[in-house]
């Protein structure tokens, strides 16, 4: 699994690191990605970034999906108390957030947890709200996710190539997530998540980390993508 791990990072260096601000429109409309952290380095030797998160998105929402991460629509922090919070559409900033209020012991937690994109929870929880709290945490994120997070894309095709158990995405997770070489740095801030699948982890999700690693022919897969996308 160690080379494995190695290979793939191996593979994405043949790829430009995506710094903010960035041209949504260069993106493609479909592809994986991977972010990277400031701070956390692989351990495969030297000191080259560790991988810490991998996605994808429905069929041609490459380019929204990262500007939800990136909260690239500013306009979105003006939610009110019957509006969903931009990290209730983006589970990456929702899991930075639960790392931040766990980190100091922040009671709020358990609201931050609530998901107000249902009807059923604005009219249930409402009432637990401190908007002008969530709206300094979400900024805290987008700061975060701005200057501490770069990311790398291969473009690819086919939502159900991607998506799912049986995707692409999810034995790129494994691969990286059952490496046993690679480990977060001690000061690591997905270390404070209360999610004990990322606290004692090493990346920013909770699924497909059990499942089986890259196959020959998702290996395959990989290498034609980043050629593909290294000529974009």
């Amino acid at each position: 699994m160690s080379d494995a791990c190695q290979w793939l990072h191996e593979q994405l260096e043949q790829l430009q690191p995506i710094r903010y601000p960035f041209n949504t429109a260069l993106l493609p409309d479909n592809g994986i990605y991977f972010f990277y952290e400031q701070g956390e380095l692989w351990s495969h030797g030297g000191k080259k970034q560790r991988i810490v998160r991998i996605g994808t998105h429905r069929e041609g929402n490459f380019p929204s999906r990262m500007t939800e991460h990136y909260l690239m629509n500013e306009s979105k922090m003006d939610f009110s108390e019957n509006q969903p919070k931009p990290s209730d559409r983006s589970v990456f900033r929702k899991n930075i957030g639960r790392a931040l209020l766990n980190q100091h012991n922040d009671s709020y937690l358990e609201v931050w947890e609530i998901d107000f994109t249902t009807q059923r929870n604005k009219l249930k929880f409402t009432h637990k709200r401190n908007i002008e709290k969530e709206q300094n945490i979400e900024s805290e994120i987008t700061r975060l996710l701005r200057t501490n997070f770069i990311f790398r894309f291969i473009e690819l095709a086919g939502q159900t190539r991607r998506m799912g158990k049986t995707g692409l995405e999810s034995s790129l997770i494994a691969t990286v997530a059952q490496c046993p070489v690679c480990r977060p740095s001690a000061n690591w801030l997905g270390g404070y998540s209360p999610e004990t699948r990322i606290a004692q982890g090493k990346l920013w999700q909770v699924q497909h980390l059990k499942v089986k690693p890259v196959s020959h022919k998702d290996i395959e897969a990989v290498i034609e993508s980043v050629k593909k996308t290294s000529t974009r």
